[in-house]
């Protein structure tokens, strides 16, 4: 075990029905690392993210979340507003905006989920609820501002361009104050300019506020010019992890990605 690991899966086994979607998977996580799992379509990423968050429940293994290096929880049984509210954030494959809001509205909802007054203290306008309201607004321009999405504010969420939806996103949730937060395939249907600007904002949100992040992507560039580590996983099970480089030249990851490439010794053809 990672001696500051911030998130141990440890044998983790997920099945629905006859179909098998975890097979004993384990992995960690350093504290302030940027780690990548990737893997073929079908490998079983989503749903170990699905675990780590609360969605899905497997049934044999562990995953220990560390929001300090001296307090450890289980994650397994937790529902997902329980896991994001010890210090795990997450964006998802699609867009899950709240599209009818504003920029500044769809971030904001993020950073209240952190405050502690409740629908009595709103309706009586208490001297914490205005102080807490301000302090969100606050916050809340800080965090558009980070993404650069700081003078698109006031525009609706659906009008802006999908990079930008993207950066919101994960806006958004920066404003639960994360630990850990995992982006699944942030670079989806993202265009070269726009994969660059995300690069430098997961490299900022790791470094500038210390957040650690788990990524899983499709976009090898992305994944090798960003991770510290990567966890390849196929068929429900891990089959590499290492540096970047170390990765690409694992045969293993190379016939997950490619296929077995016959030799001239095995009989293939030419």
């Amino acid at each position: 075990m990672v001696a500051d690991a911030i998130v141990s899966v440890e044998d983790v086994h997920l099945r629905f029905g006859g179909v098998v979607s975890l097979a004993g998977v384990s992995l960690t996580q350093e504290r302030g690392e940027i780690l990548s799992v990737i893997g073929p379509n079908g490998a079983g990423k989503t749903s170990l993210f699905n675990c780590l968050t609360g969605v899905y429940h497997p049934q044999m293994g562990r995953i220990i979340f560390r929001p300090t290096p001296e307090h450890e929880v289980s994650l397994i049984g937790r529902k997902p507003h329980r896991v994001n509210r010890i210090g795990i954030a997450r964006t998802f494959q699609t867009s899950r905006l709240f599209n009818a809001l504003t920029a500044f509205e769809n971030v904001k909802i993020g950073v209240e989920s952190r405050q502690r007054t409740g629908p009595i203290g709103a309706m009586l306008h208490l001297p914490r609820t205005m102080r807490e309201e301000k302090e969100s607004d606050t916050r809340t321009v800080e965090l558009l501002d980070f993404v650069g999405l700081r003078r698109r504010g006031d525009e609706i969420a659906s009008g802006l361009p999908y990079g930008d939806q993207r950066r919101l996103e994960i806006a958004r949730a920066l404003g639960t104050e994360p630990k850990l937060l995992l982006l699944d395939e942030p670079a989806a249907g993202t265009n070269p300019s726009e994969k660059l600007a995300l690069e430098q904002l997961i490299r900022r949100v790791n470094r500038e506020l210390g957040v650690s992040v788990l990524l899983i992507e499709h976009d090898m560039r992305l994944v090798m010019s960003v991770a510290d580590r990567v966890t390849v996983l196929n068929f429900g099970q891990v089959i590499a992890s290492g540096t970047p480089g170390e990765v690409q030249r694992n045969p293993a990851v190379v016939e997950a990605y490619l296929g077995r490439v016959e030799t001239e010794e095995s009989g293939g053809e030419g």
